[in-house]
C-alpha cells in the first residue's frame, strides 16, 4: 500500500509513526491538525487496537476529533484533561531553533492553546518544511469577523515597522466566502517572504485590536521528528538546551493496516 503513496506522504507517515511511539500508557495527549497529524492519529488508533494502549486525547480541531473517535481514541476537552503530558502536531515551517509557522489548516488557535498546555510538544514533519529563515509560507493570523478590514489595515501598518520582506495580507476564503475557523473567526494570511525577528513579530501582532492569535510558535516546541521517504526518522531534541540528533528506521511494509481505510 505504501508503494502507492508519494515520497512526501511516505515521509509524513514515517514521522508520524515514530512520534506516536513516544506516547505511553495513561498519557494525556494533544492531537494536532493536518495531513501529518492525521497519520499520527491513525497510528495511535492502531496501537490502541494492537497493544491495548490507554490514553485520553485532546484534539485541536473538529476534524481531528472526528478521526480520533473513528479509530477508537478516547476524546475529551482540554477543560476535562486540564493539563497534557504531550502534544504531537505538524508544522508548515520550522527553523533550527524550532520556531514554527502553523495554521495552514486553519486551526492555529486551538493548536497553540493545546501545545502550551502540555509538558512537551513534538513536531512531526518532512524535511521540506525546514528553513533557514521563516516566512516563505504565509503567516496565518486569526482575527474576529467584526471590523476585519480595519484589523487588516492595522496589521499591514504594523508590518511596515517589522523586519519582514513583504507587507501584503489577504483574507483566507473558502469558495466565495471567508474561511471560518472552529471558533467562528477569520484568518488573514500574511505574505512576508522573510521574518527576521519571529519573537518580536508575534508579540506585536497580538497587540493589534481584532487579532486573536498568530501562527508563530516561539519557545513552544521541544523536539522535531523529521520523516524521510525511505522510512528513516531523524529526531532532534532541544529540550536540554543543546541540540541532540538521533536516527531510527521503521519498516514501511508494516504500515499496510493504517492505510487500509483510506
Amino acid at each position: 500500500m505504501t508503494d502507492q503513496l508519494t515520497p512526501i506522504d511516505r515521509a509524513k507517515y514515517t514521522a508520524a509513526h515514530c512520534a506516536a511511539d513516544f506516547v505511553q500508557d495513561g498519557m494525556r495527549v494533544g492531537l494536532g491538525t493536518g495531513s501529518t497529524a492525521a497519520w499520527m492519529v491513525r497510528r495511535l488508533g492502531t496501537r490502541i487496537k494492537q497493544e491495548g494502549l490507554r490514553i485520553i486525547a485532546v484534539p485541536t480541531s473538529t476534524r481531528t476529533a472526528q478521526l480520533a473517535r473513528q479509530v477508537g481514541i478516547n476524546v475529551v476537552s482540554l477543560d476535562e484533561a486540564r493539563w497534557l503530558d504531550l502534544t504531537i502536531d505538524g508544522a508548515d515551517e520550522f527553523d533550527a531553533e524550532l520556531t514554527l509557522i502553523k495554521g495552514g489548516g486553519g486551526a492555529l488557535l486551538q493548536e497553540k492553546i493545546v501545545a502550551t498546555a502540555s509538558d512537551q510538544m513534538i513536531v512531526i514533519t518532512d524535511a521540506a518544511k525546514e528553513v533557514k529563515t521563516l516566512g516563505a509560507f504565509p503567516l496565518p493570523v486569526e482575527v474576529i469577523p467584526f471590523g476585519w478590514r480595519a484589523t487588516k489595515a492595522l496589521v499591514e501598518e504594523v508590518l511596515a515597522s517589522m523586519d519582514v520582506m513583504g507587507q501584503h495580507s489577504s483574507l483566507r476564503v473558502n469558495g466565495d466566502k471567508p474561511f471560518v475557523t472552529d471558533e467562528g473567526n477569520y484568518i488573514l494570511d500574511l505574505d512576508l517572504g522573510r521574518i527576521g525577528n519571529p519573537r518580536q513579530l508575534a508579540l506585536v501582532l497580538n497587540q493589534v485590536p481584532g487579532v486573536v492569535e498568530n501562527g508563530l510558535f516561539v519557545d513552544i516546541a521541544d523536539q522535531v521528528v523529521i520523516g524521510h521517504a525511505d522510512g528513516t526518522c531523524e529526531m532532534r531534541d532541544l529540550s536540554s538546551g543543546t541540540p541532540e540528533t538521533s536516527l531510527r528506521q521503521i519498516d514501511l511494509e508494516d504500515s499496510r493496516n493504517i492505510f487500509s481505510d483510506l
